[in-house]
């Protein structure tokens, strides 16, 4: 365990927001790339390349953003960015760069369209650096909220978190923009961190699901936990969608209910480095690193 977040030699985050919502931006250094879609609802962006069956090997960038579906815009950015700088796939005098992305629903603001654009996308790449990374209210967690049965009256606000677990001389570290319909919970003391509140008090949102109480209140599409785990173990393309497949322990380990209808939850995975260790151990630090960093997102 490491109480430092710690990224793997050549990663680089970067977050741009407003004050509704944001960007955050992991490039990748060419690692090699994986993804595991689970919720009902999901916004993504190039995920079907970075399944096992495809040929591509390798990702420039990941992309995690607010604004629903308007967010995808962001990418576009990121791409630009990418390109000027001559980083991508190339063919024949093209460069093409390989940004994959995951939105999350944040459109909170009655009346208003507030979502990330291309600039901002460009700016959180240009703000990308490789230790200091700030979490809470920035980046892809700037409009997050957690507990939304209810409504976002009901709601508690979130953020995006980060954590790293380590074994021996390799890291895995999760980066999570929480934006569950679910509450977060410490998945060691089964104590609530966050979640629906009904008069200043916090309910069951999952016992309440499974007794049909405000299940007709649930809105689809309006939530979604997205994140990303990187380590510097050395792995195949297959092994890097094993271990993004894995991270969905830890959202299930830290939210309840999680992957629902409503809820689009979307984790990739890189491998950044040279490191070895057993796949299943590495299963295991993934699920674990993202727990943590679900409860880092909303403390």
């Amino acid at each position: 365990m490491n109480g430092k977040f710690i990224l793997p030699d050549g990663i680089k985050i970067g977050h741009a927001d407003d004050d509704y919502t944001g960007v955050t931006c992991i490039l990748t250094n060419k690692a090699v790339g994986g993804v595991s879609v689970r919720g009902g609802a999901p916004g993504t962006r190039e995920t079907d390349m970075l399944r096992a069956d495809k040929s591509q090997g390798f990702v420039d960038a990941i992309v995690l953003s607010g604004g629903s579906a308007y967010g995808l815009e962001a990418a576009c950015g990121v791409t630009e960015y990418l390109r000027e700088k001559n980083i991508g796939f190339s063919v024949g005098d093209k460069v093409v760069p390989l940004v994959a992305q995951a939105i999350l629903f944040d459109l909170n603001t009655p009346g208003e369209y507030h979502y990330p654009d291309k600039a901002m996308g460009r700016l959180a790449a240009q703000n990308a650096k490789s230790s200091g990374i700030k979490f809470g209210s920035v980046g892809a967690g700037k409009g997050a909220t957690v507990g939304k049965i209810l409504g976002p009256t009901g709601a508690s606000k979130s953020g995006i978190g980060g954590a790293t677990v380590t074994f021996g001389d390799v890291v895995v570290s999760a980066v999570v923009a929480v934006n569950a319909l679910g509450d977060v919970y410490d998945h060691r003391t089964g104590m609530v961190l966050s979640g629906a509140k009904m008069n200043g008090a916090f309910i069951d949102t999952e016992g309440a699901l499974l007794s049909g109480a405000f299940a007709a209140m649930m809105n689809p599409g309006t939530n979604t936990t997205i994140g990303c785990v990187m380590t510097n173990a050395a792995l195949g393309k297959t092994e890097v969608n094993k271990l993004a497949a894995a991270s969905h322990d830890g959202l299930a380990m830290s939210i309840r209910p999680v992957h629902t209808d409503a809820d689009g939850d979307t984790m990739f995975a890189l491998s950044c480095g040279d490191k070895k260790l057993d796949l299943s151990v590495l299963m295991a630090l993934s699920a674990e690193a993202t727990a943590l960093a679900i409860e880092n997102a909303v403390k």
